[in-house]
C-alpha cells in the first residue's frame, strides 16, 4: 500500500516563455528599474514587501526566490509564514513593517480602485519621504516582476538565494 508520503509529486510544469531571452532590452530594464527602487530601504523589509506582494498575485517563482533570499538574509521562517495572515500576527512585526506590508497590500490590489489615504497616512508616519517613495517604488516593481512570472508560468524551485542580485 502506498502513503501520501510515498506518492510522487506532482510533475512540473514548463514555462510559457523565456520572455526575459525574448525581451532583452525589457529585461535588463527591470533589473536596473528594481535595484533603483531597492535602494535605501531595509532589505529584511524590502523581502517581506516582495513576498507578500508575491502572495497576493499568486507569483509561485517569486515567493520561491524572495522566501529564499530572506532566509538568506536572516529572515525568520515564523515570520514568512505568518506574513499571508499578518493582520491577525501584527506581534511578529513592527509598527514600521506593518505600515509596509499594508501598503503593499493596497498598492498590489489598487483594482479596489484607490490607495485609502488612512493606509498611505500610516506608512507617511514611519517613513520619511525619499524612503517612502523609494518603496512605492519598489511594490511597483514586484507587482510587475509577478506578472511577467504568472503570465508566462515561471517555474519555481530552482532558485539559489542571490542569483539574481
Amino acid at each position: 500500500m502506498t502513503t501520501a508520503h510515498e506518492a510522487p509529486y506532482a510533475p512540473e510544469h514548463s514555462p510559457r516563455l523565456d520572455w526575459a531571452k525574448h525581451a532583452p532590452e525589457v529585461y535588463k530594464a527591470m533589473v536596473r528599474l528594481d535595484a533603483a527602487a531597492r535602494r535605501g530601504l531595509d532589505p529584511t523589509l524590502l523581502e517581506l514587501v516582495k513576498i507578500r506582494a508575491s502572495q497576493l498575485n499568486h507569483c509561485a517563482f517569486c515567493l520561491d526566490m524572495h522566501t529564499k533570499d530572506a532566509l538568506a538574509a536572516g529572515e525568520s521562517v515564523e515570520r514568512i509564514i505568518q506574513l499571508g495572515a499578518w493582520e491577525e500576527s501584527r506581534h511578529f512585526y513592527t509598527e514600521k513593517e506593518l505600515a509596509a506590508i499594508e501598503l503593499t497590500e493596497a498598492v498590489t490590489v489598487i483594482t479596489d480602485g484607490f490607495v485609502p489615504d488612512e493606509v498611505y497616512e500610516r506608512a507617511a508616519e514611519h517613513f520619511e519621504e525619499a524612503e517612502l517613495a523609494q518603496l512605492i517604488a519598489a511594490i511597483t516593481v514586484i507587482n510587475a516582476w509577478n506578472r511577467f512570472g504568472v503570465s508566462t508560468r515561471m517555474v519555481p524551485g530552482h532558485y539559489k538565494p542571490g542569483q539574481h542580485k
